[in-house]
């Protein structure tokens, strides 16, 4: 079935009775943010592909708006509900003038690291919509499931009949046309799917892939009976608002929603899947096990996020709490963990990550040292499983350059290499990443058996690294928007500190010795930066903008990774400064792009301070959880490793999980 601008519904019949009255008022309501402003609520975020937003300056006219991919196309995604025959939009029907469904009254928007809740009144009751995002990454089952709930609750009313319905349309993917419909049923699940007709195999369109499929589904539950329908967005919303059931019988008060791809990556020419799909093969089955893992994946939520606030909190204060919070869904929302499309062999896991905003590249390297904190506090081994699709194309030899690759494909999901030598040129700053995550996963984890598969590879960029790290000529470092310069002290530094993690994984004391002679050249004889410490803690207080401290002095922007590093190695008073910066950034309204870690902190060149430039929803802002990485590697181990039963039943089966 084809048909253009399709409406998929979702309608769920539930009553609640409670001992309370609710009670409705006249005057326009302020929505109450919690526990801060954001620029962008997080509503569906799992993947590259799956990224669904809602901009915070349209979540006080919530019921009329729509939400957003993380590059800033619309996305049609409504919840309506309806209380003793009338219809409320609680979100996305923009048409409300003309139709005969009223909007609720949105009353509060609160943010943690894995939900994104909205409380809204219409008619006579109260009505929670928690949009919830897991982040489990040693649980790689529930982590590489490309889809995310939306739960919706009546929170307080008085006896009423309530329906509940939910739809998206054609444009989650990727195009607004010549759309494809199915819909299935399986033991109770029932599932719309939307995909594009005839689509290339790995192909996008603006950053939105186009050969996979959109789903919607959900499943009866004991408290609710259920209907569905597809068709013209409109004629099925108008349908609800007058009957207040649809065609066919359908789901419950938790829908999944979500983008499937059967061939997730290309890795040198060969398919990669998801890694759920060794034990859920079928889009019936993940989406089961989906909604069957709800309650324990919730639990986990519950006990993460209330961790994650403690932790937090404890290291640097609430707003750090709060940069966090809005920090973690993003920092995993640009990965897709993988296995082998043929064998879906559970000892071959990869993990790739998109460069997103940027050129698109896959498993850029200077993407993942910046962003490497939150791995090391919530599971090392995704260091590991994020520089493994490299390594292998390195360990093949078919990367000759004297220093370490840039990325694993020019661009995602296409990671095929760079045969023709022509990735982008950063010398210093990629050898020297590589050597410093490599030892920062050994020390994590004990696993040097990894480390000396590979040490042969790594000794070649140490030794680059002797021959280059001092005199360096005119090159890139990470943040290449700057441009290039010679003899910088960064890639010197940090030349010399992969020389020294190369000797500690190597045990080899010459390259210990030749880094540490290097830093006395930095630190002591060449530079008189003995006390560099406390030099450093001056002058960034004295080189502060409006919204923190700019890259350098080349430009007036600020990169927020780089300035939660940064803050991690101050004294209090000026790494509270730098928090104090990035938060005001974050919640001063002027922007609503899904958190841009790269923005105008400083007037000093004409531009308005507070404003984002070209980066959105980067992964990179794993680097914020830079502080909470003092405490140590896996800090959060003991939620982020919790097992769902099935899950317990797989590593009894040998499956690596």
């Amino acid at each position: 079935m084809r048909f253009l601008h399709n409406s998929l519904g979702l309608s769920s019949l539930c009553s609640h009775f409670l001992s309370f009255l609710c009670t409705s008022t006249s005057k326009p309501y302020q929505v109450i943010h919690h526990p801060a402003l954001p620029p962008s609520y997080p509503l569906a975020v799992r993947n590259p592909y799956l990224s669904a937003w809602m901009p915070s300056n349209r979540v006080q006219q919530l019921p009329y708006a729509d939400s957003q991919f993380w590059a800033g196309q619309e996305l049609g995604w409504a919840v309506i509900v309806r209380v003793e025959g009338q219809a409320y939009s609680l979100m996305g029907v923009s048409d409300l003038n003309s139709s005969d469904i009223l909007p609720a009254e949105v009353r509060r928007a609160e943010f943690t690291a894995t939900h994104s809740l909205f409380d809204l009144k219409a008619g006579g009751i109260a009505i929670r919509l928690d949009f919830f995002s897991p982040v489990s990454p040693s649980n790689y089952l529930r982590q590489s499931l490309p889809f995310s709930y939306l739960t919706v609750t009546v929170t307080e009313c008085w006896g009423e009949e309530v329906q509940i319905y939910s739809d998206i349309d054609g444009r989650w993917t990727g195009r607004g046309n010549e759309i494809m419909h199915e819909f299935e049923e399986y033991d109770g699940l029932v599932f719309h799917e939307l995909s594009v007709q005839d689509a290339v195999t790995y192909a996008e369109e603006d950053d939105m892939a186009l050969w996979g499929k959109a789903i919607l589904a959900s499943r009866p539950n004991d408290f609710s009976t259920v209907s569905a329908s597809a068709g013209h967005q409109k004629t099925v919303r108008n349908r609800f608002a007058e009957v207040g059931a649809l065609s066919g019988p359908v789901a419950s008060v938790t829908f999944a929603v979500g983008y499937e791809r059967k061939e997730a990556i290309n890795y040198l020419g060969d398919a990669y899947t998801g890694y759920y799909r060794a034990r859920y093969p079928t889009t019936h089955e993940a989406l089961s096990f989906f909604l069957d893992d709800y309650g324990e994946a919730l639990s986990e939520s519950v006990d993460f996020d209330n961790e994650m606030t403690s932790f937090s909190t404890a290291a640097a204060g609430q707003k750090y709490a709060d940069i966090l919070a809005l920090s973690t869904r993003q920092a995993y929302g640009g990965i897709d963990l993988t296995i082998p499309g043929d064998s879906l062999d559970t000892d071959n896991v990869l993990a790739f990550i998109k460069e997103l905003s940027s050129d698109g590249n896959a498993n850029t390297i200077d993407v993942i040292m910046p962003a490497f904190p939150v791995y090391w506090v919530l599971d090392p081994n995704w260091i590991r499983l994020l520089l493994e699709p490299l390594m292998q194309y390195l360990a093949a030899d078919r990367w000759t350059l004297p220093y370490a690759i840039h990325d694993i494909g020019s661009h995602y999901p296409n990671a095929t290499g760079h045969d023709d030598q022509k990735a982008e040129p950063m010398p210093i700053e990629e050898s020297g990443n590589l050597l410093i995550l490599a030892l920062a996963y050994v020390q994590a984890t004990g696993d040097r058996h990894w480390a000396t598969e590979y040490l042969h590879i790594f000794q070649k960029y140490a030794d680059y690294l002797v021959e280059n790290g001092i005199d360096i000529a005119n090159q890139l470092s990470s943040n290449d928007a700057a441009g290039p310069l010679p003899n910088e002290t960064n890639l010197a530094i940090k030349a010399a500190i992969g020389i020294k993690a190369f000797g500690v994984l190597s045990d080899l004391d010459e390259y210990s010795n030749i880094a540490d002679d290097h830093g006395e050249l930095f630190f002591n004889q060449g530079l008189g930066t003995d006390d560099a410490h406390k030099m450093s803690n001056d002058f960034f207080s004295s080189v502060r903008g409006e919204y923190g401290v700019p890259l350098d002095h080349r430009q007036d922007w600020a990169k927020s990774d780089w300035n939660m590093w940064l803050a991690a190695t101050f004294d209090p008073a000026t790494r509270d400064e730098f928090i104090d910066d990035l938060w005001a950034f974050m919640t001063n309204g002027k922007h609503t792009w899904p958190f841009s870690d790269r923005y105008v902190a400083s007037s000093a060149y004409g531009n308005e301070p507070g404003i984002p430039i070209l980066c959105r929803a980067r992964p990179t802002v794993g680097g914020h959880f830079a502080l909470l990485a003092l405490k140590g590697p896996a800090s959060f181990q003991a939620f982020s490793s919790n097992v769902s039963q099935s899950d317990q039943t797989l590593r009894s089966k040998g499956v690596e999980l």
